[in-house]
């Protein structure tokens, strides 16, 4: 469980620490390294292009993140560049053989318009024959209804799903009791759950088509019983 609301620096240092590295993430490192350029949309604390870059990525990578407090530990390492905003608000040059958005970054876009826009600007970013991969959660899978309390060292993590599924979103609490500080940090956020079918509605009209699927970090063909819908998706000729 990935929450998004990161904009304490306290907070961001425990990122790495709360979601240690995982399968997820050799997955998309795999796909950065056959690229030679690429753009991390919600990079976070730059974990994924940090690493590329130890491993010897000589090319461009951009981490991109609205959320200041990730982007103040991101820019701890020079060797990467880093941008604060939103595909909507920040300026950076495209071109990118590969975009990726991880930790289920893609269900923060929540309205139809927002995701048709956001999709856009990643169609613009990219060059001829580029890339964009990312992952949701399966709303068949009702992920929702397993979240709860987990303890990391001196940190206990609590998610309160508010009201529960509404047919498009799940809005929640995340609450952090951290050993040593005053008191708890509450954040608030709300996520999209599209079907494949709507996910896949909104990625043609965007002009991408779909070039693999996948319904977990093994590779397992996607199903309806799936946890992930993971998506590598190419950009369509204009």
């Amino acid at each position: 469980m990935v929450d998004h609301a990161f904009t304490d620096t306290r907070l961001a240092r425990l990122y790495d620490t709360l979601n240690p590295w995982a399968a997820c993430d050799d997955f998309y490192l795999d796909l950065v390294r056959g690229a030679g350029s690429v753009l991390d949309v919600g990079c976070g604390t730059g974990a994924l292009l940090a690493r590329a870059r130890e491993e010897g990525h000589g090319g461009r990578l951009v981490g991109l993140d609205p959320a200041a407090g990730m982007l103040a530990v991101a820019r701890e390492r020079a060797d990467v560049e880093w941008v604060s905003g939103t595909l909507r608000s920040a300026r950076v040059a495209g071109g990118f053989d590969l975009v990726v958005m991880t930790g289920h970054a893609f269900q923060v876009w929540v309205d139809d318009d927002e995701i048709r826009a956001s999709l856009a600007a990643v169609r613009e970013l990219l060059g001829a024959g580029g890339r964009f991969a990312f992952e949701t959660r399966n709303p068949l899978a009702r992920a929702w209804e397993r979240w709860g309390s987990a303890r990391v060292g001196g940190v206990r993590v609590t998610h309160d799903v508010v009201g529960g599924f509404d047919g498009r979103t799940v809005t929640f609490t995340t609450t952090y009791d951290v050993a040593g500080w005053a008191g708890v940090e509450v954040s608030r956020s709300t996520l999209r759950f599209l079907s494949e079918g709507e996910l896949d509605r909104f990625l043609r009209e965007a002009g991408f088509t779909v070039a693999a699927r996948y319904g977990d970090w093994t590779g397992s063909p996607f199903a309806a019983d799936s946890p992930e819908i993971i998506t590598v998706c190419e950009a369509l000729p204009r």
